[in-house]
């Protein structure tokens, strides 16, 4: 395990305080591997609700940028909303969230998409089946254990070389919606990525440097992580 609740140095940045006191982890329900809790959609109303220097950015999310380092293969995303980054995504793709309505959603646009248990029950949770993971604005969500379990949960359906991409709120977002659990900066994303086995490529912030993320909710980390070969 990372061993840590909280974080306040990133590895690429001097500039990552954390957001200060009140941040804590509070205590949270247990939950089996492989499943991710309610807040894994805690980001659509940030994303539907576009206000300030905000409207001067592109609309769809940085992720599917990142994605396609490794290709145009299938995605795997856990915490997929409502399926607009999915919807994106090759053909091929899956969907996973732990809210039933967002999957019911995904599947009206066509998308396939499943709750956590039907995944591991259904026919796409084979090893090695997709070429990336993406997982956004969920691991805040989730203490150390939880992380773990899902990380340890879902990497073994991306192939040997493939990619994985977690994404977190900075400041301004880390404020706004459901209370995360902790702040999840670069150094947390790191030691998660690593005890999860994977080899760290790349971390970074998006869509604008490290230090709009005070006033820019829609500013993020971003880790890019490579599933080892063998």
């Amino acid at each position: 395990m990372p061993g840590r609740t909280d974080s306040s140095a990133a590895t690429d940045s001097p500039d990552a305080a954390a957001p200060g006191p009140g941040t804590a982890r509070t205590p949270r329900p247990h939950r089996p591997a492989g499943t991710a809790p309610a807040a894994s959609t805690a980001r659509l109303p940030a994303l539907r609700e576009r206000g300030g220097l905000a409207r001067l950015l592109p609309a769809r999310p940085p992720y599917r940028r990142q994605l396609r380092r490794f290709g145009p293969g299938r995605v795997l995303e856990v915490g997929c909303g409502s399926g607009d980054t999915l919807a994106g995504c090759a053909p091929g793709s899956v969907g996973i969230d732990h809210d039933p309505l967002s999957v019911a959603r995904c599947r009206a646009r066509g998308l396939t998409a499943y709750t956590a248990d039907t995944f591991l029950a259904g026919p796409h949770a084979r090893p090695g089946a997709f070429d990336a993971l993406l997982s956004a604005h969920v691991l805040e969500h989730l203490d150390d254990e939880q992380v773990e379990g899902l990380l340890r949960a879902y990497v073994p359906y991306v192939r040997p070389g493939g990619g994985v991409v977690l994404i977190t709120a900075q400041e301004a977002g880390h404020r706004t919606g459901p209370a995360p659990v902790r702040f999840t900066d670069f150094t947390l994303l790191r030691a998660f990525a690593e005890s999860a086995g994977l080899a760290v490529r790349r971390t970074y912030s998006s869509p604008l440097p490290r230090t709009a993320g005070r006033v820019l909710r829609s500013n993020v980390f971003v880790l890019v992580g490579q599933v080892p070969r063998g």
